[in-house]
C-alpha cells in the first residue's frame, strides 16, 4: 500500500468537529487588527508571530496553551474583525479541503467594544455567509462557547437556542479545567436537553475519568471534546472499564486533537497518542485541529502526521471522516447528503 501524501490528503475531502475559530486566525491578520486598535503584539512581523504562538503553546501545560488567546481575543472586539476572522477561516479551512466544520467562539470574550452577545454572534455568522457567497466548498456550522470558569453559561445557552436556525447547531463549555467542572453548568444542560439542542463538553483532556464521567452521566454530553483520558479506564491488555465500555458501546463520539493534545502534555507525541489504541478498539474516534494557528497545524496536516505515526491508508482516513459526518450537530439528512454525495465518492477514487 502506497501511503496518502500531504498534498494528496489536502485534496481529499475532510470533516471537522473541534476548531476554534479564535485560535486559527491568519497572523498577518492579527498584525493589522492589532496596529489598528493599539495592541502590543510579541513580534510585528506575520512570520515571527506566527512562530512565537507555536513556541509558546508548546509548554506542555494547557494553562499556558490558553494564555495565548489573549493576542488573538482582542484583536477580535469588533463587527468588522469577527466578520473577517470568520470569513478567513471558512476560506482557509475550504482551501485545505474541509467540506464539513464546526467552528466554535465565545461570544462573552468579545464584549470588550461594546458588543452584545447577539452582536458578537451576528458578525461572526455574517463572516461565514460570506465566505459561502463567495464560492467558498464548505459547510460551517457554528458552536457557541460558554467559560467554564465564569457564570454565563445560561444565558450562553439561550443565546445558542435563539440562533439555532440561523447557522448555530451546538453548545461547548471550554477553559481550563482544574477546579472547574461541568457540573457547575447544570442548568444549561438540562435547558439545552429540554430545548432538544446538542451540545459537546471539554472533558478529559487536562482532568481525567471524572471528568468524562461528570460530562455524560451528570451533564449528558452529547460528545466529548478531547475526551483522550478515557484511554485511563483500557488497561495494559486492551481490556475495558465499565466508562470506556460505556463510551464506546455508546458510540460517543471522541473529538480527538493530536498536535494539541500534544502540546497540552495530554499525549507524549503523536506516535504514542491513544488515537491508536482508540482506533483500533473501535471507539467512535474523530480527528480534529483545536487550534490551528498555536499548532502551525491544519486538518491535512492532523491526517498526515497520522499516516506516518500508524501507517494508516485512505481506508482509516475514509473512516475517521465519516465517523465525523456521522457525529456533527446539522441534521441527519444534510449529514447523509455530504457522506454519499461527497466523501465516499471522492476515497472510493483514491481507494481504487
Amino acid at each position: 500500500m502506497v501511503a496518502p501524501t500531504y498534498d494528496e490528503i489536502v485534496k481529499a475531502p475532510k470533516a471537522l468537529l473541534h476548531d476554534h475559530l479564535d485560535g486559527g486566525l491568519r497572523p498577518a491578520t492579527i498584525v493589522e487588527l492589532a496596529a489598528r486598535v493599539g495592541h502590543e503584539l510579541p513580534a510585528a512581523d506575520p512570520d515571527a508571530l506566527a512562530d512565537w504562538f507555536r513556541r509558546a503553546a508548546d509548554s506542555g501545560s494547557l494553562e499556558r496553551y490558553l494564555e495565548t488567546f489573549a493576542h488573538t481575543v482582542a484583536v477580535m472586539q469588533t463587527p468588522e474583525a469577527l466578520r473577517r476572522v470568520a470569513y478567513e477561516c471558512a476560506v482557509d479551512l475550504a482551501a485545505d479541503g474541509v467540506v464539513y466544520a464546526e467552528v466554535r467562539f465565545a461570544p462573552e470574550q468579545h464584549l470588550q467594544g461594546g458588543l452584545t452577545l447577539a452582536e458578537v454572534v451576528e458578525a461572526v455568522l455574517a463572516g461565514f455567509a460570506d465566505a459561502a457567497a463567495d464560492g467558498a466548498p464548505i459547510r460551517v456550522g457554528t458552536l457557541l462557547t460558554a467559560m467554564r470558569h465564569a457564570a454565563r453559561s445560561m444565558e450562553i445557552a439561550e443565546l445558542a437556542v435563539r440562533f439555532r436556525d440561523l447557522g448555530v447547531v451546538g453548545f461547548d463549555i471550554a477553559g481550563a479545567e482544574a477546579g472547574y467542572p461541568p457540573t457547575r453548568h447544570l442548568d444549561a444542560f438540562e435547558y439545552l436537553q429540554r430545548e432538544n439542542f446538542h451540545f459537546t463538553i471539554h472533558a478529559g483532556e487536562a482532568f481525567g475519568l471524572r471528568s468524562i464521567w461528570q460530562a455524560l452521566q451528570w451533564c449528558g454530553a452529547d460528545r466529548l471534546g478531547h475526551g483522550v483520558r478515557i484511554v485511563d479506564d483500557i488497561s495494559g491488555d486492551g481490556k475495558l472499564g465499565r466508562l470506556a465500555a460505556y463510551v464506546r458501546d455508546k458510540r460517543i463520539p471522541l473529538e480527538l486533537c493530536p498536535s494539541s493534545n500534544v502540546q497540552t502534555g495530554a499525549a507524549a507525541s503523536i506516535a504514542e497518542h491513544p488515537i491508536g489504541l482508540l482506533r483500533d478498539l473501535r471507539f467512535r474516534v474523530t480527528v480534529n485541529t483545536d487550534n490551528r494557528l498555536m499548532g502551525g497545524t491544519s486538518m491535512s496536516r492532523e491526517l498526515a502526521l497520522l499516516v506516518d505515526a500508524f501507517g494508516y491508508g485512505w481506508s482509516e482516513l475514509q473512516w475517521f471522516t465519516v465517523n465525523a459526518m456521522k457525529s456533527a450537530f446539522i441534521p441527519f439528512d444534510e449529514r447523509l447528503v455530504l457522506i454519499n454525495d461527497v466523501i465516499k465518492p471522492a476515497y472510493a477514487k483514491l481507494l481504487g
